[in-house]
C-alpha cells in the first residue's frame, strides 16, 4: 500500500492561515513542514518574560540589539518562518531609511525556546538544526523541568549544559551572569502564587 504524501507547505501557505488577531496557535515552517504549537504553559511564559527582561536590561546597556517575545515572523530563509520565545535582533538589520519590516531580519544574535512537552523534539532537534545553520550566533534551550539551559553555537556537536549559572558574552563584552537556580526559583514562585501548585 502506497503511503500518501506529506504536504509541503510554503510561507504563503502558513501565511493565510496565521491571524494576527490570534497568537495561538503558533505557526512555523521550517523545510516544508508546518510546525503547529498550542500556547503553552504558564510557567512557560513567565520564564520567557523573565530571560526576556535580564537579556533587555543587559542588551540596552551593552548595546547589542533589541530583545523581543514571540509571535514574531522571522525568514532567516525566503522558505522559512520561526517564532523563537525570545530572541535579540542585532541593531543594524534594517535600512535606515524607513521603518524595520519582519522580513528585513536575516540573522539574530540569540534564539530562545523554552521547552514545552508538545516541543521537545522539535526545539531540541529541528529549530536547534535551522538556527544555527541560518544566522543564528548563539541557541539557548531552556529547560524547566530539569532546571537547565542548553547552550549552542553553530559547528557545535554537543551543548555546554548550565544548572547554576550562565555567561552570555555576545561580541566580546563584558557578560551577562544569569543566576540560574534565581531564576528558576522565581518563575516556580509566581506560578505556585496564581495556581496553587509547583510548576
Amino acid at each position: 500500500m502506497a503511503m500518501p504524501l506529506q504536504r509541503h507547505w510554503t510561507t504563503e501557505d502558513v501565511r493565510a492561515i496565521t491571524h494576527e488577531d490570534r497568537p495561538w496557535p503558533r505557526y512555523e515552517l521550517i523545510d516544508g513542514e508546518l510546525l503547529v504549537t498550542p500556547a503553552p504553559r504558564g510557567a512557560h511564559q513567565l520564564a520567557a518574560f523573565e530571560i526576556a527582561t535580564l537579556l533587555k536590561t543587559y542588551s540596552e546597556r551593552e548595546r547589542i540589539g533589541l530583545v523581543m517575545l514571540s509571535p514574531s515572523d522571522i525568514g532567516l530563509r525566503p522558505d522559512s518562518i520561526t517564532q523563537p520565545d525570545v530572541f535579540v535582533v542585532p541593531f543594524g538589520v534594517a535600512p535606515a531609511d524607513r521603518v524595520a519590516k519582519w522580513s528585513d531580519i536575516k540573522s539574530l544574535q540569540l534564539a530562545v525556546e523554552v521547552l514545552s512537552p508538545s516541543s521537545l523534539r522539535t526545539d531540541r532537534v529541528v529549530k536547534r538544526d535551522f538556527y544555527l545553520a541560518n544566522g543564528v550566533a548563539e541557541y539557548w534551550i531552556v529547560d524547566l523541568d530539569a532546571r537547565m539551559f542548553e547552550v549552542w553555537f553553530p559547528y557545535d556537536e554537543t551543548p555546554s549544559v548550565h544548572h547554576a549559572e550562565l555567561r552570555w558574552t555576545p561580541s566580546g563584552r563584558d557578560p551577562l551572569i544569569i543566576d540560574l537556580a534565581a531564576l528558576f526559583d522565581r518563575v516556580e514562585t509566581q506560578w505556585r502564587e496564581i495556581s496553587g501548585r509547583s510548576v
